[in-house]
């Protein structure tokens, strides 16, 4: 069997590697005609189908390996990263929103004893709102899905609370939907929630378009009010009022605008504009308008700037208002400010009429499921407002996505535009990312100075920018980090320099081994002897230019995009950094996945950094994998960075974690059995976690948990106990974890720093666990290649203890 399944993955990658990709699929078919219950190689080829781009084909392999081995850590670790793709985590949150679910029932209800026999619920997801129809008495109830997976489980739903047959589930969009070919006649009610924080971003405009055109019966006419709401066609919902709020808020504007005027030693003046990919101008079609937070739970959070304001009404039963909305008119409003402060964002919401009389908001200061769309200013210069300033506002609907832009402030009687450029020569006042809620009289005289420059002056044409994702934003206004990276290097490479002086120019070099690759073509290395530096990171990272400002380092760096390698050649023009003393490692070798090789012929690193932890608040794969190749490519005290993470955590009571992860019961969805299939795809650990915001009790202190020695092999465990205090009494639902990262033995970070770009992240258990204050919890911690697990137990009187939960945490 293990020969066979050696031959099976090799001959499978040789296909791969050719391009033979219906080959390869032809022997997996091959092989599970021989071996149809081998969950090894059920999950190899699901593998081979997420790679490939087929998730919803990958998650039905890994789901199913994990039905024949339940503890098969492969193919688990495959379906929780695929599951996060396929179920998206609001889908629970949804569910568990009973009030949300209730006014829907309400308004289903209401509108089908009013004649509404026959209901058609595009988007179905689970399939509640169908099933709402037709407990409400419908005739006929279709549903479409357009998701294989989410199709498949609004199937099983169905089946499981007696309505297969009842209701006919289609796997395909509404808008491919035609009568009578797919549904007999055209419907009476349509019902749908293909609705996004901006309300417009899943396309219900187009499938309401699309739905009065072909699936829908005509409106209620006013000249013939007699005709029976059975011969009519509505939609639930029936419209939507959108508001907006201008606010101040440090945490958005880290993530979408450069902030600091140095980092880690270098001057940011000639990197140029920086900004996230979301803006409301619709030249390119590949940034959206906005992004999306829960302005509730944003660390430090934020400060209205003006009222909230009406934006936009939509009434859903008006085929001709649909179809003019995208060709309407720029509107323009002018807001009175009401506070003072730095302009950093536009924030929206909606409220959802689902008939006259029932609504649902997605305000900041609701319960509710949604979150709020945000619509963040990108100029590249912080605006303080104060009240008696007017901000202007454009509000649109170019290509389905309803869009806010922050165009000019109106101040004495003048306008001026937020999208001017200010002269870079010029000096302003840069507050840095903490910025300056209440903006000194010099800063006001600064930005009066600058806007009448702007009012007098003609605008040179498109903004000349450069793109990087929020966490590559927030990661660069990260302070603590650089300036800690920046002493730990200093540290190193003088350390080094006073070896080499001790040792003499020739040593110090390591060990004679034969070199993995050639020397790359190019500059000659700066200065006699360098000290070679690599950084590995993920994404955009200056950390490879802080090395060569150190003086006598050649430093690689992995950055890949050829705009964001401009912008590292402009910064070490102007920050006095040799053009020989850094290259970009991926334009040297030849296969990416094999970056970590020597500089150059009979070299060896002085330091390599790893990217160690990701954004959301997990450690990346593979870690220690890539740190023992890494080890074996370090001079003699040669360093990686880090050189170790230690992983804390604690015990927390928190009912937002559980409803976040999975659905609790059949009460919030009205009774209907839907959670044990839909909790099929819970993912035991939550990212993206703001715990300085969570909603929870801490029921213990925070505690050591593991140890990731990325130096010293014989250092590290693969198991380890830890025990836990309770300081309090109540159910421990989840154990938050984040990381000390050190840099060396006296510099580190944490992640759970205020300034830290990275987010935290909390094992769910599936069964909350009761405890008494004093109660000891054992946390059992173990490590499989970078795959952190935990289970969690409780200590009995007896001494006796019983396994509560087990999940991995990679």
């Amino acid at each position: 069997m293990e020969s066979f399944r050696f031959t099976l993955f090799k001959w499978a990658d040789e296909l791969d590697s050719l391009g033979r990709i219906q080959d390869l699929f032809d022997c997996y078919e091959q092989a599970l005609e021989l071996f149809p219950t081998d969950e090894v190689i059920i999950n190899s080829m699901g593998e081979h189908l997420f790679r490939m781009g087929f998730r919803d084909e990958a998650a039905g392999h890994f789901h199913k390996a994990l039905k024949l081995k339940p503890d098969y850590p492969e193919a688990k670790e495959n379906f929780y990263r695929v599951a996060n793709w396929l179920v998206e985590r609001w889908h629970f949150l949804m569910l568990n929103d009973r009030r949300r679910n209730h006014k829907y029932q309400q308004a289903i209800q209401k509108a089908v004893e009013g004649g509404c026999n026959t209901v058609l619920d595009i988007g179905t997801g689970t399939g509640i709102l169908g099933m709402c129809a037709k407990k409400a008495g419908a005739a006929e109830v279709y549903a479409c899905e357009l998701s294989k997976t989410m199709y498949e489980l609004a199937c099983e739903v169905v089946t499981a609370n007696g309505m297969n047959g009842r209701i006919k589930i289609l796997h395909m969009k509404s808008l491919e939907m035609e009568v009578p070919k797919d549904i007999p006649k055209r419907v009476s009610l349509v019902v749908t929630e293909t609705v996004d924080a901006g309300l417009f971003g899943e396309g219900i405009i187009e499938s309401l378009i699309h739905a009065w055109n072909h699936l829908l019966l005509p409106p209620q006419s006013t000249q013939d009010p007699s005709r029976p709401p059975s011969q009519a066609g509505r939609v639930i919902p029936a419209g939507a009022t959108v508001f907006g709020m201008a606010v101040q808020c440090l945490e958005i504007r880290r993530h979408h605008r450069l902030c600091v005027s140095e980092i880690g030693g270098l001057a940011t003046a000639a990197a140029g504009e920086l900004h996230s990919p979301v803006s409301c101008s619709s030249e390119d079609d590949s940034t959206e308008p906005y992004t999306t937070e829960r302005l509730s739970r944003l660390p430090g959070g934020y400060t209205p700037l003006t009222e909230p304001f009406n934006a936009l009404d939509i009434d859903f039963n008006n085929v001709q208002e649909l179809e003019g909305l995208c060709s309407r008119e720029v509107s323009r409003v002018r807001l009175p400010v009401t506070g003072e402060g730095l302009l950093d964002a536009l924030a929206v919401w909606f409220q959802l009429h689902l008939d006259q009389q029932s609504s649902l908001s997605t305000g900041p200061k609701e319960d509710t499921c949604w979150e709020q769309a945000i619509y963040p200013v990108q100029t590249p210069h912080n605006f303080p407002l104060r009240p008696g300033d007017e901000l202007i506002v454009e509000i649109s609907c170019r290509d389905a996505y309803l869009r806010l832009c922050s165009v000019a402030v109106a101040r004495d009687g003048r306008e001026f535009r937020l999208d001017d450029c200010l002269d870079p020569d010029k000096p302003r006042n840069n507050p840095g990312p903490s910025g300056n809620p209440n903006p000194s009289l010099n800063a006001e005289a600064e930005l009066c100075s600058a806007l009448a420059c702007l009012g007098t002056e003609q605008s040179s044409g498109p903004r000349d920018y450069t793109m990087l994702e929020c966490a590559e934003m927030a990661l660069l206004n990260n302070q603590p980090y650089h300036d800690s990276f920046r002493r730990a290097l200093a540290k190193l490479i003088t350390n080094l320099k006073d070896a080499r002086s001790v040792q003499g120019p020739s040593q110090g070099q390591g060990l004679e081994v034969m070199p993995l690759t050639d020397p790359p073509s190019g500059p000659m290395d700066p200065g006699p002897d360098p000290f070679y530096v690599l950084d590995v990171s993920e994404g955009f990272s200056v950390l490879s230019l802080m090395a060569a400002s150190q003086g006598q380092v050649k430093a690689y760096s992995s950055v890949e995009k050829t705009q964001h390698q401009a912008v590292l050649r402009r910064l070490a023009r102007a920050n006095g950094v040799p053009e020989e003393a850094l290259e970009f490692w991926l334009n040297q070798v030849e296969d990416e996945q094999a970056v970590l090789q020597r500089p150059s012929r009979e070299k060896l690193w002085s330091a390599i950094i790893l990217d160690c932890v990701e954004t959301c608040g997990l450690v990346r794969q593979k870690l220690m994998e890539k740190a023992t190749l890494a080890r074996c490519l370090l001079e003699d005290g040669g360093q990686i960075f880090p050189e170790r993470i230690v992983l804390y955590g604690m015990l927390v009571e928190s009912d937002t974690l559980l409803l976040e992860s999975a659905v609790q019961g059949q009460e919030p969805t009205l009774g209907f059995n839907i959670a044990p299939f839909i909790n099929q795809f819970t993912v035991p650990v939550h990212v993206f976690l703001d715990l300085s915001t969570l909603q929870c009790r801490h029921l213990s202190d925070s505690v050591e948990l593991f140890i990731l020695d990325l130096m010293n092999t014989n250092a590290n465990y693969t198991n380890r106990d830890v025990k836990v205090q309770a300081s309090a009494s109540g159910r421990v639902t989840a154990v938050p974890f984040w990381y000390q990262i050190h840099l060396n033995e006296e510099i580190s970070l944490s992640t759970f720093n205020q300034d830290s770009h990275w987010k935290q992240a909390a094992v769910v258990l599936h069964q909350p666990l009761a405890v008494r204050e004093g109660d000891w919890v054992r946390l059992a911690v173990t490590l499989q290649k970078s795959s952190i697990s935990i289970s969690a137990s409780i200590e009995e009187e007896a001494g006796e203890t019983g396994t509560v939960d087990s999940v991995r945490v990679r």
